[in-house]
This record gives C-alpha cells, structure tokens and sequence, in this order.
C-alpha cells in the first residue's frame, strides 16, 4: 500500500491514496479558525469506523441478512500530553435492515472489531475500545 500526502498551504495538505483518491486534510488556522478539511487523527477515527463498518456489512451479506444501512458513530479521547493518542474510543453501530437477527449482527460486530478490522487492532494498543449497537427492523 502506498500513500502520498503534499503541503499546500500553512497547515493544509492533500493527501493521495495509491488508488488515486484525494482528500484534503488540515488544522485550523487564520483568524476564524476554519479548518481546510479533517485533521489527521479524525481521517484516523473515521477511517477505524470505516474499517469495521465495512466488515460488519460484509459478515451480514455473507449471513444473507438483510441489511439496508450501517452507521458507525465514534467518540473517543486523546491523551493531554505528546503524542496525543487515542485513549478510549466507544463506537456505537447503528444497523438497519429487514428481520435482521441482533445476535448476527452482535456477532459481525464482535468479529470486527475483535478479528478482522486492523485499524481498532492498532488503536486497541493505547485506546480502550468499546461498542454498542441498536437494530432498526425496516420491515415494521
């Protein structure tokens, strides 16, 4: 896997996947603060639910669930001090879908996080990692 990441102004930067895909990541500056795109550590973040989200669909699929929609809401905490890793980490899935099974969808989300997703694998060294879920039935 390879990745380029490309200054283009006080703290913006543009960051290329080995796939082409460009995204624009950035702190805050100027007098109001504004942020050109994501920080590095919320690419993180979102890239961790990214990870799992996409196992836990592709565990349902393979299941033959019927799944509509998968939301992974993410709160975490850094450390005060340098670096500022990820400390805690709570990921609250919210699955949609027709008569899904809670006990199937219980599962595809602890195989994600506890086996398959390498983003909370590599989190789960400094941060305390945590979940939940709620099964919206879209057949009622």
């Amino acid at each position: 896997m390879k990745a380029r990441v490309k200054w283009v102004e006080e703290r913006t930067f543009v960051g290329e996947s080995g796939s082409g895909h460009k995204v624009v990541l950035g702190t805050a500056h100027g007098p109001e603060g504004k942020t050109p795109g994501p920080s590095p550590m919320e690419l993180v973040l979102i890239g961790t639910g990214g990870c799992s989200a996409y196992d836990v669909v592709h565990i349902l699929e393979k299941g033959r669930e019927a799944i509509e929609d998968c939301v992974v809401e993410l709160d975490s905490d850094r450390a005060e001090t340098e670096p500022r890793v990820f400390t805690r980490i709570h990921m609250h899935f919210i699955v949609k879908g027709r008569a899904l099974s809670s006990d199937k969808v219980k599962r595809a989300i602890d195989l994600s996080i506890e086996k398959y997703c390498s983003a909370s694998a590599m989190l789960a060294k400094t941060a305390t990692i945590t979940h939940d879920f709620e099964v919206i039935d879209t057949a009622a």
